[in-house]
């Protein structure tokens, strides 16, 4: 049962909150770790994706998570740029990849025509190929750090793609938040840890990196790895860790993932 056992998901509190109920409600103990932070290309991302919209004049535009919505919209609204920016959207045919995504852009007014059932890249590919939206042209705003793997999944169905790249991911700088983690881990009372992207997989290893005498391979033998998809699954094989992944790509179903784990221990 995971009932009593320590949880730890890489992501900031504010980011887990959802991750945070679903732990309390079975008696675990849930404890994020943010292991990354985002940083905007420049204070011009937005007048960059206006200047894309204009020229490229897309048909669909993609956005693959919350966190690039709030970002793009958050400086649009420092930049007097609020409206401009939301009409340039609606007038696209707007995808969300997963539920906190749409409601993110809802919450900004757009709406949202189309979410794939499965909350990925090859959901993406899977939905445009049910729309018959071959030689449309496509928008993707996203991070600079992201794969080819989208753009040429979309070109190979036969969409003309433009990404938008808004921001850089790095490890997260403010190692304060991971004290209780630290000495957890090498006290080996860890008992799971969910990886929510790739990204999130890297800034991990990078600030555990500095964590003196620790094997981290032998503790990691004794903790359960849940990875919420499968492009953060492949991050974690190149560190030598075998995770379950998620049957649904999201915090619910990386959460009863690890449910399943315990309930078979």
């Amino acid at each position: 049962m995971i009932s009593g056992k320590t949880i730890a998901i890489t992501r900031s509190i504010d980011d887990a909150r959802e991750f945070i109920e679903l732990a309390l409600k079975d008696n675990a103990i849930p404890l994020p770790i943010p292991t990354i932070e985002l940083m905007p290309k420049s204070d011009g991302i937005v007048e960059n994706f206006l200047k894309d919209v204009e020229t490229f004049r897309p048909d669909y535009s993609v956005f693959m998570s919350s966190k690039a919505v709030k970002l793009l919209f958050d400086v649009a609204k420092n930049s007097g740029k609020y409206q401009k920016l939301q009409l340039s959207i609606a007038n696209t045919i707007v995808m969300a990849v997963g539920p906190k995504t749409k409601q993110a852009l809802e919450n900004e007014g757009i709406k949202v025509s189309y979410v794939p059932s499965k909350f990925s890249s090859v959901g993406v590919g899977e939905q445009f190929t049910k729309l018959d939206a071959e030689g449309k042209k496509v928008i993707i705003p996203r991070s600079g750090a992201s794969t080819e793997f989208l753009a040429k999944l979309l070109q190979k169905i036969g969409l003309i793609v433009k990404e938008n790249h808004l921001y850089d991911v790095q490890a997260y700088s403010d190692q304060t938040k991971w004290k209780d983690f630290k000495e957890l881990f090498s006290q080996d009372k860890i008992d799971g840890i969910v990886f929510t992207s790739a990204s999130s997989v890297r800034g991990f290893f990078h600030i555990m990196s500095d964590f003196e005498n620790i094997d981290l391979f032998t503790k990691f033998k004794n903790i359960q790895i849940v990875a919420i998809g499968p492009f953060t699954a492949e991050e974690l094989k190149k560190f030598n860790i075998e995770p379950k992944i998620a049957d649904v790509h999201t915090v619910p179903g990386a959460f009863e993932a690890m449910k399943n784990i315990f309930s078979l221990a």
